[in-house]
């Protein structure tokens, strides 16, 4: 079960996706244009690309079934790439809440119909 913990407004800017999570100790979280809740974290992988080997994206969880179940999935294109994991966390973790909230609405619109929910995506690989 969760448990309340109280905000930290020292531990950075809670209008920024970073901040938000340092300040809330958990992910920033909004309703989608479909009416849907999400999650959004930030994720980093290797780009591939020697000269800049880290690349950070945004993951969104969408929830159903009251917010207990993972739904599905939405992810962005890498929107940082850079020498070190740190750099490229802070780079998209300096997004406005706002900004996130507008690219996952993008996502939404180019996800039709609705991506399976991840368990489903594992079943069939």
């Amino acid at each position: 079960m969760g448990q309340f913990l109280p905000p930290n407004h020292d531990a950075g800017d809670a209008n920024t996706l970073g901040g938000y999570q340092a300040v809330h100790a958990r992910p920033a979280a909004f309703e989608g244009k479909d009416r849907e809740s999400y999650s959004v974290e930030i994720v980093t992988d290797e780009s591939g690309d020697p000269r800049a080997p880290y690349a950070a994206f945004l993951l969104s969880v969408r929830w159903g079934h009251g917010g207990s179940v993972a739904a599905g999935h939405l992810e962005t294109d890498y929107l940082a790439t850079g020498a070190d994991e740190a750099s490229v966390r802070a780079e998209v973790g300096a997004l406005a809440l706002n900004q996130v909230k507008h690219m996952l609405d993008q996502l939404i619109d180019r996800d039709t119909p609705p991506s399976p929910p991840w368990y489903e995506v594992m079943r069939d690989a």
